[in-house]
């Protein structure tokens, strides 16, 4: 059977020697069969602090790194489709793009270490955790917290990570945890 999945991979030189992608990108094929999607293409980029401080800084206002940003393809409420006038046969082909989860390496590193957890458990919880946003989940009121953290626990579960999905995240009160 094919993969209905197409995660590429955008991986920085320096990580690439310390970064599997195969265990994350499980972890995103089992959010995204939780999550009900029949297909699905996205892409992950595991880079550097600064490349995602300055992402942060454009899209959100935000002048600081944080540990992940989602970039959905859509807008919530955002008819798919609707934004570009494409022909057919490339509405077609770009209809199951989510969009782009993007991954401070270094930032997971020091989550890693603070939570006492290795780093690669840390970017698969980063890496669902992005991709629940891509698919429209949020954390912004508790009842939609519980839904996406519901998910996330399920998911992590598989890979032994559920202790990672509910923890409480310290952070500065002008930099939330972004997504």
């Amino acid at each position: 059977m094919l993969n209905p999945y197409e995660i590429n991979w955008v991986i920085d030189d320096d990580y690439e020697a310390v970064v599997d992608p195969a265990t994350i990108t499980a972890a995103i094929e089992r959010t995204l069969t939780a999550s009900g999607c029949a297909r699905a293409a996205l892409t992950v980029a595991l880079t550097h602090d600064e490349a995602v401080q300055a992402l942060n800084r454009d899209y959100r206002g935000v002048d600081a790194p944080t540990d992940v940003l989602s970039f959905p393809s859509y807008e919530a409420g955002e008819e798919e489709g609707a934004a570009l006038a494409l022909p057919a046969e490339l509405a077609d082909s770009v209809a199951d793009y989510l969009g782009d989860v993007v991954i401070a390496v270094p930032y997971a590193q020091r989550q890693a270490t603070h939570y006492a957890n290795s780093l690669l458990a840390e970017l698969r919880l980063l890496a669902v955790h992005g991709v629940l946003h891509l698919l429209g989940h949020d954390h912004d009121t508790p009842d939609r917290q519980a839904a996406m953290w519901s998910i996330q626990t399920a998911v992590l579960a598989r890979s032994g990570d559920e202790a990672l999905a509910e923890r409480t995240y310290e952070t500065d009160a002008d930099d939330k945890h972004a997504c």
